[in-house]
Parts: C-alpha cells; structure tokens; sequence
C-alpha cells in the first residue's frame, strides 16, 4: 500500500466534471500535501488554483492556505466548479456569510458605523441594505469596530442574541485578533509585549498610564517582520482590545503607527494609516466551528519592503 493510500481515504466515486469530492483525513499532515496525494490528474499550479479560488473545503469551511494543518476525522471537499464572486460592495467584501453573522474585508476610509457628520455608506449602512434585499425585515447589529482609516476584517450578527452572545464572550470566542502595523523608524526589539492602563482625555485622545485606579488594562504583543532603515512591519496580537491600543503602544515605543498624526507619526508614505486587521479567528457561537480568515497583505504595505 502506498504512502499516501494510509493517510488518505476517499469519501466518492470518481468525480464528473460537475462532482465535488470528499477525502477523509487519517493522520496529521499539510492541506497541500494532501491535496497533492489525492489530485493526481491536476498539476500543482492547477491545485493552488483550487486553493486560491476557494474550491477547497475543510470540515465545510474554504480554506485558502497551502499550509493548514488537517487532523484525522477531518473531511476535505474538493468543488470542481469555481462558485460565483463574492459580492462586493464600494468600500467592503463581504468574506463570509450564514444565517448569523458576516464577516467583511473592510477597505481604509470606511466608517464602521454611522456618526452625526457621516450616516451613509458606512459598513453597517451598507451591510444593513444587503440584509434587508433577502428580507426587508433582517437587520445586523454591530459587534466591533475598526477606526475609519484601519482597514481589514470585521464581524456583524444577525440578531441581537448573537451580538450579545459574541460581546459577552468575547474572550473566550476569539482565538486570534491578528493586526499589521507599519510603524516608523527601524525596530530593533525584534519582539515584545507592551503593557499599560489607556486612559481617554477629554479632547478624545487616548494615552498610557501606569495607575490602574483611572485606566484599561491594554496587553500588546507585537513581532517584527520586516524592516528597513525607514519603516518596520509589525505583526501584531492583542490580548485586550482597547480603542486605539496598537495606535498608543506603537507610539509608547517610539515609532508611530505611519500616517496617524494623532499619535505623533511625521511620515505619511501610504497616504493612509498603516494598520490593517490581517487575521480573524473564532468559535462560531451556535455551530461552534472554528472558523479562520486571514487577508492579503496590503500592497501599499508590502511596495515599503521591496
């Protein structure tokens, strides 16, 4: 028996053209690997297509990269037909969606919700529309928010028992909050995590403090990586999330969030601020999946770094 034939078990027949495949998963390995075992009439360009495409289904979630990792009892679909685009809308995707919630890609300028100045087009406007074309009765209710100029991944409930469900678990439903920050300067800490009390004056500017009687817990873990004598591309992890914590802690450290003004930054290379929430990872509050995305990296970000 080959290698790849005790890893690997099909789950159908062999596909027609319009078929999907399911494979069940025997022992650790690599979703690449896998792929690359089972798909034998596909070159490897062909199977990255799949991925990049989101044909590639683990446990029913797309999965888009090489390198997840499957466990026994996991099943992997295979979907030969290419599913329709994702509806985009001016200002966001939307990433993913069931009958509780939507995940967005949300682009940099875009409120997240409306203010006295601003009531239109802002992700919740626009989520709120998209909803009420199924049913003129749904509606969506915020669970978090990203600043205007931050872009990246959102979550909204369908419901106000999920909101609540997701707000009073917050802690325990969220397994990653991943952001990317370009900071200024060179950052010779290659990691570290920052710790401090955010305290919010009354001109709406909020600061560290060490007294914990007038301030938030704020906990910032942060990686370098990438840098050159300009800038510093940080990988960033929050344990608590605070309004405006990366923001503050980037600027505790002396090398400001590029582009934000508000926190001392001098440069502005990308005509925006360099923050963008990269990876969202939870448990789905009533299927209890773990559900997983991650975006590209902005390019504005990357052209720093060539």
């Amino acid at each position: 028996m080959r290698q790849q034939d005790r890893k690997f078990k099909p789950k159908t027949d062999k596909p027609t053209r319009s078929d999907s495949t399911q494979f069940m998963v025997i022992e650790d390995t690599e979703l690449l690997v896998f792929l690359l075992a089972n798909i034998t009439n596909r070159s490897r360009n062909d199977v990255k297509t799949l991925l990049r495409d989101k044909q590639i289904f683990v446990d029913g979630q797309p999965i888009t990269q090489f390198n997840h990792t499957l466990k026994p009892e996991q099943v992997v679909e295979v979907k030969w037909k290419k599913a329709p685009e994702e509806q985009k809308y001016r200002g966001l995707n939307i990433i993913f969606e069931d009958q509780y919630l939507i995940v967005i890609e949300k682009q940099a300028g875009v409120l997240s919700i409306a203010t006295e100045k601003q009531k239109d087009n802002t992700a919740y406007s626009i989520l709120s529309s998209h909803v009420k074309k199924q049913d003129p009765r749904n509606r969506i209710f915020v669970v978090h928010r990203l600043d205007r100029e931050t872009s990246g991944l959102m979550m909204f409930a369908k419901s106000e028992k999920i909101q609540k469900l997701l707000q009073e678990s917050w802690n325990a439903t969220i397994e990653e909050r991943t952001y990317l920050a370009v900071v200024e300067g060179y950052v010779e800490k290659k990691q570290d995590t920052i710790t401090s009390y955010l305290v919010e004056s009354k001109a709406l500017v909020v600061y560290s403090s060490k007294n914990p009687e007038i301030g938030q817990q704020a906990i910032t873990h942060y990686e370098v990586l990438r840098s050159n004598k300009n800038f510093s591309l940080l990988k960033v992890n929050l344990e608590t999330g605070r309004k405006n914590q990366i923001r503050v802690h980037a600027k505790d450290i002396g090398h400001s969030v590029v582009g934000d003004e508000k926190y001392g930054a001098k440069a502005d290379p990308i005509k925006r601020l360099g923050l963008h929430a990269w990876v969202l990872a939870f448990k789905h509050p009533i299927t209890k999946k773990d559900l997983r995305f991650e975006t590209e990296i902005p390019s504005k970000f990357a052209n720093l770094f060539n």
